[in-house]
């Protein structure tokens, strides 16, 4: 879910009563988004993502006996900046503290597949080597097939270090343009 309130509070109460169950929140990060959509800075956009991680935070209470794995997103990580990504996301870490024991998926998407693999791999490496606590991360490929090359996209993301592949089966999902597992 977005990183905004009423979102977060309608998603916890969904989840009252499951076994298990991923929350994830997400914002968008990309300079274009930053400056046409939401008209903020990088500290204003980073403010969005910490303000989201702690209202989820707040309600983790509520879901007791639930086994919670809480994931974050830089929404379009590959039209962000790799340093801007690994900042926002480390904000996101500060706030939930995962550890080698109690993990949170980092989940980094090639949105509407902007990048080519190589690029895409480059920049799973690139945050792989430079995030702090990588042993508390399980970093998670979100690859889209807009233009595609979402397997080649995932299979060079797992080589440069992801540990995980989301996507759609069978093209259903959260859209068509998403890789199809």
């Amino acid at each position: 879910m977005q990183a905004r309130e009423d979102l977060i509070e309608r998603t916890v109460e969904s989840l009252m009563g499951a076994k298990k169950c991923i929350i994830h929140l997400y914002n968008s990060t990309s300079p274009a988004q930053r400056r046409v959509v939401f008209g903020k800075s990088k500290d204003e956009i980073k403010a969005i993502a910490v303000q989201g991680a702690k209202w989820v935070k707040e309600r983790l209470p509520r879901l007791k006996g639930t086994e919670v794995m809480l994931q974050y997103s830089p929404e379009s990580f590959s039209m962000t900046e790799v340093e801007f990504a690994k900042e926002i996301s480390e904000a996101v870490m500060d706030v939930w503290q995962p550890t080698s024991q109690r993990k949170m998926i980092l989940n980094l998407p090639d949105t509407v597949e902007v990048a080519m693999p190589n690029v895409y791999a480059d920049q799973i490496e690139w945050i792989g080597r430079n995030i702090k606590n990588r042993d508390s991360l399980i970093i998670s490929l979100h690859t889209h097939n807009d233009r595609c090359t979402g397997v080649a996209d995932t299979e060079l993301g797992l080589l440069a270090g992801a540990d995980r592949v989301e996507g759609t089966l069978f093209g259903n999902g959260e859209r068509t343009g998403n890789l199809d597992v």
